[in-house]
């Protein structure tokens, strides 16, 4: 299992760096999840050979892509029809409520806590996370090895056993310092993903969803610390094997 990382930065765009989104690959499948603004025209693949589309939540950062994916995939002579697409209902009925009408390119399935779907030999489970909008986190298995991409969150709800024991942990990391400085509780800090990958025995920590204006090297060097092992920063452009 491949993972793109196509975007990572948190809140907002920046020159070289779209905010989130990846393209997980297994065996020929490839779903694209997330897709902040920025993403659409930094895919590593052609958009024709996307299997599914996964969307966290509702926040722009995460989603206005799609409406990139939807012209794609429509205003052309020979359209897409009924790609899968993931998603809590939230974020569909901003999506219909924006366009005007329901893009027949995807075929959407609402979900939430225990929901999951299979694409060949990789399955995707999902979780709500501690964010201020309806939010999914998501595990990540195939050929035995398994993912947890946290999309936002703040450390609290019942996601943590969803991702006990992966593999890799992909964690945002809003803040940095002090957990109970931050101004806002539905993000992690740099020190509190670090800390959550070690309480759930994630074999590797790589970091995402840093903004801008914050210096990726500190965040990295934050959560390695609470962590206690090296951590991988998520670098547009870049792909990982899990």
């Amino acid at each position: 299992m491949r993972v793109h990382v196509v975007g990572s930065s948190g809140t907002f765009p920046a020159p070289g760096r779209p905010a989130t989104g990846y393209v997980v690959e297994h065996q020929g499948r490839r779903v694209w999840c997330d897709a902040g603004p920025g993403t659409f025209i930094s895919l590593p693949v052609d958009p024709d050979l996307i299997d599914a589309v996964v969307l966290s939540h509702q926040h722009p950062d995460h989603c206005s892509d799609i409406f990139a994916l939807f012209h794609a995939w429509t205003f052309r002579p020979e359209p897409r029809h009924e790609v899968p697409l993931y998603a809590p209902q939230p974020v569909w009925d901003r999506i219909v409520g924006f366009i005007g009408r329901d893009p027949d390119c995807f075929a959407f399935t609402p979900v939430s806590s225990w929901d999951g779907f299979s694409l060949g030999d990789m399955s995707v489970e999902f979780v709500e996370m501690d964010h201020s909008v309806p939010t999914v986190g998501s595990r990540w298995t195939g050929a035995g090895r398994t993912m947890f991409y946290t999309a936002d969150t703040g450390p609290g709800g019942t996601w943590h056993g969803l991702a006990q024991g992966v593999d890799l942990l992909l964690s945002e990391a809003s803040y940095q310092g002090d957990a109970t400085d931050k101004e806002y509780p539905h993000h992690l800090t740099a020190g509190e993903a670090g800390e959550i990958a070690r309480a759930i025995r994630a074999e590797a920590l790589t970091l995402t969803h840093i903004p801008p204006y914050l210096n990726p090297a500190i965040s990295v060097s934050e959560a390695e610390v609470t962590y206690g092992r090296q951590v991988r920063l998520a670098v547009p452009g870049t792909s990982f094997d899990v």
